[in-house]
C-alpha cells in the first residue's frame, strides 16, 4: 500500500474519531440534558457531525481542491442518506428489538463510519478528471 494511501486512512481515522466523538457528544448531551427522542438527537448529532466533518475531511484527508459548493452539496447529500439508513438501523434497534438508545448508537455507528468513507473516497472528494497521480514509490 502506497504511503499515501497510509496517510490518508490514518487521517480519515483519526478526523472520523473526532467527528464520532462529535456525534456521541451531542446525541448524548440532547439525550441526556434535555430527554428530547433518540431521532431528534441523532439527527442533530448527525448535523454537528456532518458541519465538522466535511471541513475537516475537504481540507485535511482528502486535501480537495474541487469546487466546495459542488463537494459540499455531495457530501450533505450523501451524509444524508447514512443519517436515513441511520435512524432506520436504530428503528430497529430500540423500537423493534428494544436495545438501550446509547448501546444502539455505537452499534449503528460502525456501518456509518464505514460507508462514510467509502462514499467520501471514491464519489465525494476525488481527483479531478484527467489529473494523474504520478507517485515515487
Amino acid at each position: 500500500m502506497k504511503q499515501k494511501n497510509i496517510k490518508e486512512i490514518v487521517s480519515y481515522i483519526f478526523i472520523g474519531g473526532m467527528t464520532t466523538f462529535i456525534n456521541y457528544l451531542v446525541y448524548f448531551f440532547l439525550i441526556r440534558s434535555f430527554h428530547c427522542t433518540w431521532l431528534f438527537a441523532n439527527t442533530i448529532a448527525w448535523l454537528a457531525a456532518v458541519v465538522f466533518a466535511f471541513g475537516m475531511n475537504r481540507n485535511y484527508v482528502f486535501q480537495s481542491k474541487n469546487s466546495i459548493y459542488k463537494e459540499g452539496l455531495m457530501f450533505a447529500t450523501m451524509r444524508l442518506i447514512t443519517l436515513v439508513v441511520e435512524n432506520i438501523l436504530l428503528f430497529i434497534f430500540i423500537q423493534i428489538f428494544k436495545s438501550d438508545i446509547m448501546l444502539s448508537k455505537v452499534l449503528v455507528s460502525f456501518i456509518t463510519v464505514i460507508s462514510n468513507y467509502g462514499l467520501c473516497k471514491y464519489k465525494i472528494f476525488q481527483k479531478p478528471k484527467g489529473e494523474l497521480n504520478y507517485e515515487k514509490n
